[in-house]
């Protein structure tokens, strides 16, 4: 049997990055993963779909190209290609996660793992060859999966996920999203610049549920202007399934028809068949419970990523990775909190947040001050041709301190940063205010909307 110091099981952000983290500090590491390094995140998540959607971004400057004083009368899209760049584009950094683990002398095992014991992975390759590897500590990062309700099962060709949206070989010309959340968000943008005629039905009462009120306020008077058909407060009962459409049956009497249907209502972890049962790690609600520093109740086992439960998102489960390497290794890292997590979706414009939402602050019992400030006012934003969307700032009244920021606009997701390290580094109104901001940018509406929460904004 092969020993190692640590065992990580799943080869995705959070898998990966804990590897390496664990290597550099000294470890020899095995990592098992039987499909692609990278993950859903790489493969079929966070990188393809950011490259579907920049193919979409170009499409819509060619089709506004007259605005800039640039005629374009024709233009062809060729679909393939399309979606041939975006697998291009993961292909490339998936090989590349390989040669990190080269460079990191990370042992990369091709293979399916299951836990025989707190310290032992039963390995099934895909030809069948069965092996044991041991170790002081494991890190369970079997990520997750697209769930779905009773009703609405994806069948991979009228009915689908995420993976088969990124693979479609002809354009639906009409498609049922159900889920409002960030993955439908983003691909009910992707579909509707290409002329795709896009439904999205929500369940809860706003697009885009964890976000702001008004941030998904704006985006669904966005959205409805490009034509979107937008439900929301509507529960799908069942999918009926034709030979060339879906109709989509509302607990409310509607029937909805398209093309096809996109089921996109959140996930469940991947902890079938990998031991959990046979050697009692505790779950709670289908996923992995952990402590602050993401070791389960097995001292020698940890868990990251998505297995863990929420947030579902790839940049904390690299952060759990490293926690967990560095509390294996003896380091003291600061536990795993999650009041700081910056959240993204790369529609367009563009949504980003970190803290809290102004319902969130005022259930809380903060006083507390707002300011908001509109990229249509802002020199950059007229400059580049894209006024949609708003800095929305939350202060606490007593102490200055940040308790929120929340962006609908160009670049959302680049600006969003300067918020997270704000609230950090626990500074107040007064260092965001007093600090100069380059003029013109996008970053000024941050510094704007903090003034327009004194009082003093000046370009309002």
């Amino acid at each position: 049997m092969d020993k190692f110091d640590v065992i990580v099981v799943g080869g995705g952000p959070g898998g990966y990055v804990s590897a390496i983290r664990a290597a550099q500090l000294g470890k020899n590491v095995a990592i098992v993963e039987s499909n692609h390094l990278g993950g859903v995140c790489l493969n079929w998540g966070c990188i393809p779909t950011k490259a579907l959607l920049k193919n979409a971004e170009v499409l819509d400057i060619v089709k506004n190209a007259s605005k800039y004083g640039i005629e374009i009368p024709k233009y062809t899209v060729k679909w393939s290609k399309v979606i041939k760049r975006s697998r291009d584009v993961s292909r490339r950094l998936n090989k590349g996660i390989e040669f990190l683990m080269k460079k990191n002398k990370v042992s990369y095992l091709p293979a399916r793992g299951k836990l025989i014991d707190a310290t032992t992975v039963q390995t099934t390759t895909s030809n069948g060859v069965v092996n044991q590897i041991s170790a002081n500590n494991i890190i369970i990062a079997t990520g997750a999966r697209p769930k779905w309700f009773p009703g609405m099962e994806p069948d991979g060709d009228r009915v689908i996920t995420s993976k088969e949206a990124m693979v479609q070989e002809k354009q639906p010309k009409s498609l049922i999203i159900i889920g409002a959340g960030a993955i439908g968000i983003e691909f009910a943008h992707f579909f509707n610049t290409y002329g795709t005629e896009v439904t999205v039905i929500e369940a809860l009462p706003n697009i885009l549920p964890v976000e702001d009120e008004d941030v998904s306020k704006e985006l669904i008077g966005i959205f409805r202007k490009r034509k979107m058909n937008i439900l929301t407060n509507t529960f799908v009962d069942k999918i009926e399934r034709l030979k060339t459409k879906v109709k989509v049956h509302t607990k409310e009497g509607q029937i909805i028809e398209a093309d096809k249907a996109l089921i996109a209502v959140g996930v469940r972890g991947n902890i079938e068949d990998i031991g959990l049962d046979e050697i009692g790690v505790t779950l709670d609600n289908g996923w992995i419970s952990t402590n602050g520093f993401m070791q389960t109740n097995i001292d020698s086992i940890y868990a990251i990523g998505d297995v863990a439960g929420p947030p579902w998102l790839a940049h904390v489960a690299s952060e759990e990775g490293i926690i967990a390497a560095e509390h294996m290794s003896g380091k003291k890292p600061e536990p795993m909190k999650y009041d700081n997590i910056p959240g993204c979706t790369y529609c367009h414009p563009e949504v980003a947040s970190v803290g809290l939402t102004e319902k969130a602050a005022r259930a809380q019992g903060y006083d507390i001050k707002i300011g908001n400030f509109p990229f249509r006012a802002l020199g950059k934003a007229m400059a580049v041709g894209d006024t949609d969307g708003f800095v929305k700032m939350i202060y606490d009244a007593k102490y200055g301190e940040l308790l929120g920021c929340h962006i609908i606009g160009s670049e959302a997701t680049n600006l969003i940063t300067e918020a997270g390290i704000a609230r950090k580094l626990e500074a107040t109104w007064h260092e965001v205010l007093t600090t100069i901001h380059p003029h013109p940018t996008l970053s000024e509406a941050i510094m704007e909307a903090t003034a327009d929460a004194l009082g003093k904004a000046v370009h309002i």
